[in-house]
C-alpha cells in the first residue's frame, strides 16, 4: 500500500485557521448580544474542536483522535437540543 504524503504547511495552515476559528467563536460565545447567538457560537467551538482533533489524527496518524471527534459531536449534539428545548420553553412562559 502507498504511504500518503501530507505536507506540513497544510498541516500548520489548518491549524492557524482553525485557531483563528476558534477565537472568534470564543470571542462571540463571551460578548454575543443574545442567548441564541451564544448557543450558536459554543456549538461552533465544538465543530471547531472536532476539526482540530480530525486535524491531529491526519497528522499523527493515530484514528483513535477521529473517535474523540466522533464522541464530541454526539454529545455537542444532545447539548444542543437540550439547549433548544430550554430556550423554547423559556420563550413559551
Amino acid at each position: 500500500m502507498e504511504e500518503l504524503y501530507i505536507y506540513p504547511w497544510a498541516i500548520t495552515t489548518a491549524y492557524m485557521l482553525l485557531i483563528s476559528a476558534l477565537a472568534i467563536a470564543t470571542w462571540r460565545l463571551i460578548y454575543g448580544p443574545s442567548l441564541f447567538d451564544r448557543v450558536v457560537a459554543m456549538d461552533l467551538i465544538s465543530a471547531v474542536v472536532m476539526c482540530i482533533a480530525s486535524v491531529f489524527a491526519i497528522e499523527t496518524r493515530n484514528s483513535v483522535f477521529l473517535e474523540i471527534s466522533v464522541a464530541i459531536a454526539i454529545v455537542t449534539f444532545l447539548g444542543t437540543i437540550a439547549f433548544a428545548r430550554y430556550l423554547e420553553d423559556e420563550e413559551a412562559e
